[in-house]
C-alpha cells in the first residue's frame, strides 16, 4: 500500500461541493482518503481571476502506481467537467482541479508527472492544509 497526498481546488461554481465530489470520487476511484484537511479560501494564484478558490489537501491509501493514480485523478476532472490542462502555467478558472503532491518518498521526473509536485513549496494553499494533515 502507497500514500498519496493530493491537492484538490476549485474557483467555479459551488466550490466546495465541487470539492467533495472530488474526495468521493478519489475515494472510489484512487483509494481511501485516510485524512482531509479542512477548506481554505485563497486568492488565484499565477493568473489574474474575480473568483477565489476553496483548497483541500487529501491523504489516500492506494495500490496504483504513480501514473495510475495520474490517469485516475485526470479522468475525475474530466467527469467534473474539466476540459483543459493549464499549459507552461498559463492557468484558468476552474470547476476542480487535482494534482499529486507526495506519492511515499518516491521522486518521479517525466514530462507530464513529477513528484513531489515542483510548485508546492511555492504556494501556501497547499503548504498550510499539507502541514495539517501531514504525518
Amino acid at each position: 500500500m502507497h500514500t498519496v497526498y493530493l491537492g484538490l481546488g476549485s474557483n467555479l461554481g459551488n466550490k466546495e461541493q465541487h470539492i467533495r465530489e472530488a474526495v468521493r470520487k478519489i475515494q472510489a476511484l484512487v483509494g481511501a482518503v485516510v485524512r482531509q484537511s479542512t477548506l481554505y479560501v485563497t486568492e488565484p494564484w499565477g493568473f489574474q481571476s474575480s473568483n477565489l478558490f476553496v483548497n483541500a489537501v487529501v491523504c489516500c491509501e492506494t495500490e496504483h502506481t504513480p501514473r495510475e493514480v495520474l490517469q485516475l485523478t485526470q479522468q475525475i476532472e474530466r467527469e467534473m467537467g474539466r476540459r483543459k490542462k493549464s499549459v507552461n502555467r498559463q492557468y484558468k478558472d476552474r470547476i476542480i482541479d487535482i494534482d499529486i503532491l507526495l506519492y511515499d518518498d518516491l521522486t518521479v521526473d517525466e514530462p507530464d508527472l513529477k513528484i513531489p509536485h515542483p510548485l508546492m513549496h511555492e504556494r501556501e494553499f497547499v503548504m498550510k492544509p499539507l502541514e495539517e494533515i501531514r504525518k
